[in-house]
C-alpha cells in the first residue's frame, strides 16, 4: 500500500509514513487543513450572533457582563493550549485532537437551548477547551510533517483554513439570523462541524509525533544553551515567556494580537449596531476581517519564508493599529469595511509568522510545549482584551476602548522591532 493511501486510513494510534516535507506528506497535511477549517468554523458560529444575543435576548446592559463569554473562552483556551503541548508530547498528537472534538459536541446545543447567560458562558468554556486542544494539535502536527524548510507556508495554510472557515461561518450565520432569527438555526452549522471534525480525526488523521523525533535526531546542536534538547517544562516556559528575546517578543505580540481580536469580536458588532446597521451588514463586517486575514495568510506565511519574520510582524502590528483607529473615527459602512480589510491584512502578516518564529527557535524535542506556552500567552489576550475593552467601554464609552487597544497594538509592534532577532532558517 502506498504512503498516500495508508495515511488516509490509519488506526487510532498508527503513525504517518516517516518522511519530512510538505510534498511527501501532502495527503495528510491537506486532511489536517480541512480539520482545522472545521475547528475555525466552530468559533465562527459565534462571531456575529453571540454579541447580539447578549444585547437582544439576554438584555445585558453592561459591556463587561456582555463580554464574559469571551473572557471564559480566552482564559480556558489559553490554559488548555499549555496542556495541549505537554499532553501531545506525552500521549501523542492524535488522542489530544480527538479529545478536543469530543468536548466540542455539546457546544452548539448549549447555545441553542441556553435559558440564561450562564449557559452561554459555560458553552464558551467548552469551546475554549475544544479550540485549545484541536487547533494547537493541528498546528503541532503540521510543523511535525513539513520540517524546517516550509514552516511559514505550512502555518499560513493552517491559519488560512481556520480563519477562512471562521469568516465564512460568521457571514453565513449572519444571513441565517437575519432571515430566521438568532436561535436556533445559526447554530445548526456548529452541530455539523463537530460531527465531521470528530469523524475525520478518528478515522483519517494519523499520528505525527515520530516526525518530531526524526527531525530532532537531525537537529544541529544549538550554540545557545537555552535551546538545547534537554529542557524541563519550566525551562521552556521561562524561555518562551521571558528570557529568549524572539520567543518572548512573539508571545507578547501574540497576546496583543488576540486582545484586539477580542475587541473585533465583542465590541465592534455592538458599535455597528449602535449606529443602526442591520444584522446582515454586521455579519458582513464580522466576516470581512477574518476572511482577509484567513486568505492573506497563504501569501504572508510563504513570504516570511523568503524575507524573514521580524519585519513582517512589526509592519503587521502597525497596520492593525491603523485599522483600529479607522474603526474609532469612522461612522459609515464603507469606512468600517475598509478598516476590516486593513485589520485582516495586518493580522495575516502577523499570525502565521509568529507561529513560524516559535517553530524556528524551539528544539523539536520541546517544540510542542513551546507552541503550548506561546498559545497560552496569545489566547490569554482574548480574556485580557474582553476585560479591558468592557471596563473601558463601561467607564468611557466604546470609542475610548477602541482607541486604547489601538495604542497597545502600535506599542507591541515597536517592541518587536526593538527586541526580536530574526529567526528565519538560512538556506
Amino acid at each position: 500500500m502506498n504512503g498516500a493511501t495508508s495515511s488516509l486510513r490509519p488506526s487510532l494510534a498508527q503513525p504517518c509514513d516517516l518522511r519530512l516535507g510538505l510534498r511527501a506528506n501532502l495527503a495528510q497535511f491537506s486532511l489536517l487543513v480541512a480539520v482545522n477549517a472545521l475547528v475555525g468554523g466552530m468559533l465562527g458560529q459565534e462571531r456575529t450572533v453571540l454579541p447580539l444575543l447578549a444585547d437582544r435576548t439576554f438584555h445585558l446592559s453592561a459591556y463587561t457582563a456582555a463580554l464574559t463569554y469571551i473572557v471564559a473562552f480566552g482564559a480556558t483556551k489559553a490554559v488548555t493550549n499549555f496542556f495541549a503541548g505537554t499532553l501531545s508530547d506525552r500521549f501523542g498528537r492524535k488522542p489530544v485532537l480527538v479529545a478536543g472534538w469530543l468536548i466540542a459536541l455539546p457546544v452548539p446545543l448549549l447555545l441553542i437551548w441556553a435559558p440564561s447567560w450562564g449557559w452561554v458562558v459555560f458553552a464558551n468554556v467548552l469551546l475554549g477547551v475544544n479550540q485549545g486542544l484541536a487547533w494547537s494539535t493541528t498546528v503541532i502536527m503540521k510543523i511535525d510533517l513539513v520540517g524546517p524548510a516550509r514552516r511559514g507556508l505550512a502555518m499560513g495554510l493552517n491559519e488560512a483554513a481556520g480563519y477562512g472557515a471562521l469568516a465564512a461561518t460568521a457571514m453565513a450565520t449572519g444571513a441565517i439570523a437575519a432571515h430566521w432569527g438568532l436561535r436556533p438555526q445559526p447554530f445548526f452549522l456548529g452541530i455539523a462541524y463537530a460531527a465531521f471534525g470528530l469523524g475525520l480525526s478518528v478515522l483519517a488523521v494519523c499520528e505525527t509525533r515520530e516526525h518530531a523525533r526524526a527531525e530532532a535526531a537531525l537537529h544541529r546542536t544549538p550554540a545557545n544553551p537555552d535551546h538545547r534538547s534537554e529542557l524541563a517544562t519550566r525551562q521552556v516556559t521561562r524561555a518562551v515567556s521571558l528570557t529568549d528575546r524572539a520567543l518572548s517578543s512573539a508571545s507578547w505580540a501574540g497576546m496583543v494580537n488576540n486582545l484586539n481580536d477580542a475587541l473585533a469580536w465583542g465590541v465592534f458588532p455592538l458599535l455597528f449596531a449602535a449606529h443602526g446597521l442591520s444584522v446582515a451588514r454586521i455579519g458582513l463586517l464580522a466576516a470581512l476581517y477574518p476572511a482577509v486575514w484567513g486568505l492573506g495568510q497563504i501569501l504572508t506565511g510563504w513570504w516570511s519564508d523568503r524575507i524573514g519574520r521580524k519585519h513582517l510582524i512589526t509592519a503587521g502590528m502597525l497596520v492593525q493599529a491603523a485599522a483600529i483607529v479607522l474603526v474609532a473615527v469612522g461612522g459609515t459602512f464603507p469606512l468600517w469595511a475598509l478598516a476590516q480589510v486593513l485589520l485582516g491584512a495586518g493580522t495575516a502578516m502577523v499570525y502565521p509568522t509568529l507561529l513560524a518564529v516559535i517553530g524556528d527557535v524551539a528544539h523539536p524535542a520541546w517544540r510542542a510545549r513551546a507552541v503550548g506556552v506561546y498559545r497560552l500567552w496569545r489566547d490569554g489576550g482574548f480574556a485580557v482584551g474582553a476585560v479591558l475593552a468592557g471596563a473601558l467601554a463601561d467607564a468611557y464609552g466604546l470609542t475610548a476602548a477602541i482607541w486604547a487597544v489601538a495604542a497597545l497594538t502600535a506599542a507591541s509592534g515597536l517592541v518587536v522591532a526593538l527586541r526580536m532577532y530574526e529567526t528565519r532558517p538560512q538556506e
